[in-house]
């Protein structure tokens, strides 16, 4: 295999001992159809270099990468879903199978999704669909676009088994999914321990996520590391949450064994992108109460917070924790800022100050139901947009006064590189990229009939546009 100078691989999660996941062996697919490279991740990882039969090898056979783990590993962990805890799940249908060190220095794992049983697969069968699949990459690439930081669809597959699905015509057409992510280790592995009264395995794993993800907490001892620690996982989940409600993104299942301590979005299974502002919609057929709508999400993230405070009071003293969550509202409400301003590329000021205008643009983007994606199009770059926004489709909502204390705000918060970004030619379309699902239903419908996959490749092509318009220079 030609490894890049760039690939560095650094295997730490095997450190942590066998009582922390199982060794499993990946299924067999009678074809493998490779659906999706992410070269521009993998050559910031050191595997761009791979040719497409070692790329074969290594995210379809899943034959082990160079000085990395020898063996797959299905994680252990508990969770909470939908507010019932339950003892008998972990990696059910993937697993972690290496990890290495981006240009960044930042450890990331490679894991699977669809790659065969596990001891935790209970009835399942351990794959994933082509569909399931395709949403996985749609989701992820156009929630990077949009500045949440989420882990990378990082290659599919389609493996030529026949599956049957309660929620898809069946039988459907199987893939197998890796993800390039942050971190494996989910709430619900904290969660797992406590269930069995391990303060022990606990405070092995408290280090572990200190040295890998979190080392300017190794400089604390004691139960100030411990409250450190989830100090940070507390805010980075905050600002996720906040990222979330900026993108009008739903992530349908905020249990907690889909939350991990690096705040960063991952598992993208019923997602759904609100079409204007709706407190409660929801993005799952299944979640019959609500109880992750888009407007619940962060008390969703909270709450699923508030639960790994709970795993590790069994190694810190939960005064200490607590005051640690209480860091939640103002993390989210900088998340929320942040990405509200990303996407409209305003000046950021002081947080106190923005709030107001916030509750005021959320406010009034729920009373008119304004297009949400159209809304952020029209008015990225403040001021200097008030040309475009006038030839909106959704024009006629800016001229009305209840629009004018949120165009007074977007004017003062206007920057001076508007019209660098709206030279771009993103910005001389007349309706933004969307991904809703009416979108991701008709680019799968010539995959499914006809094996036609150009819309979904145009969809990427237009998703790289809006990233290339958006990501800072």
């Amino acid at each position: 295999m030609p490894v890049s100078a760039r690939y560095q691989p650094d295997p730490l999660f095997v450190t942590l001992g066998p009582e922390f996941a199982d060794p499993v062996a990946p299924a067999r697919f009678p074809q493998h159809m490779l659906r999706w490279r992410n070269q521009r991740w993998a050559e910031r990882v050191g595997l761009d270099e791979l040719s497409a039969s070692e790329w074969e090898a290594h995210f379809a056979r899943f034959e082990p990468l160079p000085d990395n783990m020898r063996a797959p590993l299905a994680v252990r962990y508990h969770g909470h879903q939908f507010r019932t805890y339950n003892p008998d799940i972990g990696d059910g249908r993937g697993f972690l199978f290496a990890q290495l060190r981006d240009r960044d220095g930042r450890l990331l794992d490679l894991a699977t999704k669809g790659s065969g049983q596990t001891p935790y697969s209970r009835f399942g069968d351990g794959r994933l669909t082509l569909k399931g699949g395709v949403r996985e990459v749609l989701a992820a690439e156009m929630l990077e676009a949009l500045g949440v930081y989420t882990s990378k669809a990082f290659s599919l597959f389609e493996t030529g088994e026949a599956l049957a699905r309660g929620d898809e015509p069946s039988p459907t057409r199987s893939s197998v999914l890796v993800r390039l992510g942050h971190s494996h280790i989910r709430f619900g592995a904290f969660q797992r321990l406590a269930f069995f009264e391990r303060p022990d395995l606990i405070q092995t794993l408290v280090e572990h996520c200190c040295a890998a993800y979190y080392p300017h907490h190794l400089d604390l001892g004691g139960d100030a590391r411990v409250a450190a620690l989830y100090g940070s996982v507390v805010e980075m989940n905050a600002r996720l949450a906040g990222h979330w409600m900026a993108a009008g993104f739903v992530h349908g299942v905020l249990n907690t064994d889909n939350l991990n301590i690096c705040g960063e979005s991952f598992d993208y299974g019923p997602w759904r992108f609100v079409p204007v502002s709706d407190p409660t919609f929801t993005a799952a057929y299944f979640d019959e109460t609500g109880l992750y709508a888009f407007g619940r999400q962060p008390e969703a993230v909270s709450w699923a917070l508030a639960q790994l405070g709970g795993a590790l009071s069994l190694v810190c003293p939960p005064a200490l924790l607590e005051a640690e969550l209480l860091r939640f509202g103002s993390a989210y409400q900088a998340g929320l800022r942040d990405g509200v301003f990303g996407r409209l590329n305003l000046v950021r000021g002081e947080l106190p100050a923005d709030v107001p205008f916030l509750s005021d643009l959320f406010g009034w983007l729920t009373e008119t139901r304004a297009g949400w994606d159209q809304f952020f199009f029209d008015w990225h770059g403040g001021a200097a947009s008030a040309e475009r926004a006038a030839a909106s489709p959704q024009a006629a909502l800016y001229e009305d006064a209840a629009f004018t204390p949120i165009r007074t705000a977007i004017e003062a918060r206007t920057g001076t590189d508007g019209e660098k970004f709206l030279s771009l030619p993103y910005f001389q379309r007349s309706n933004p990229v969307t991904m809703l699902i009416d979108d991701v239903e008709a680019l799968w419908a010539p995959i499914a009939e006809r094996d036609d996959w150009s819309l979904f490749e145009a969809k990427l092509r237009d998703i790289a546009s809006l990233r290339g318009a958006t990501e800072p220079s």
